[in-house]
């Protein structure tokens, strides 16, 4: 019997969609920004790219505070339902987002893991060509970002809004693995839900 402990994701899902929704927007406002500055550097559009950027960060931020929240949740659910340890565990599992290097392997294997984890106790087919698909456009996305913010003023537009174009492509992605695992750990959860029965009239 599914333990009490075992909580539809349903919930952190959805913040976690709309912050990277609102996080991929506002990336785009920071890209336009930017490339504007680039195209015509005054003091206004270097304080508008400056804004912009300032207000991507921290929507940024917000957004993976939602994702890991809800990724935590989906973990939890898979122990449960599994019965074995799936996925890293504490410190390390929000830790190795953000080590260089590591970050580029480590959290999609988190997610694989707890994605197929979660497939199996479901009994339904596993998805990692989505997770691959989403990871392999999000690193993209930080490749030509990085090669942006080196490129001479001359070249740094076609990175810029390349690495813009990825942001949005990695956002979509992202918010279909969230509701690929967050649908698939519900299913599980509503059948072993206690049925209710019938009241006598």
């Amino acid at each position: 019997m599914t333990s009490p402990e075992a909580k539809s994701p349903r919930l952190q899902a959805g913040f976690a969609q709309a912050a990277i929704a609102v996080a991929a927007l506002a990336d785009v406002y920071r890209a336009m920004a930017v490339r504007d500055h680039v195209v015509h550097p005054t003091d206004a559009s270097l304080k508008e790219s400056g804004f912009a950027s300032m207000v991507f960060v921290y929507v940024m931020a917000v957004a993976a505070v939602f994702f890991l929240v809800w990724l935590g949740r989906c973990r939890r659910n898979a122990q449960i339902l599994t019965g074995a340890t799936v996925g890293a565990s504490g410190v390390w599992a929000v830790v190795a987002w953000f080590i260089p290097v590591l970050n580029w392997w480590f959290p999609r294997q988190f997610v694989l893991d707890i994605e197929r984890a979660s497939a199996d106790v479901s009994q339904k087919a596993s998805k990692a060509a989505l997770v691959n698909g989403w990871w392999a456009v999000w690193v993209a996305h930080l490749v030509v970002g990085a090669v942006a913010l080196t490129a001479g003023q001359a070249t740094a537009i076609p990175f810029i809004v390349a690495a813009a174009t990825l942001t949005l492509g990695a956002a979509v992605l992202a918010i279909c693995v969230i509701e690929h695992l967050t649908r698939l750990q519900g299913a599980v959860l509503r059948a072993a839900a206690p049925v209710e029965p019938l009241a006598h009239t």
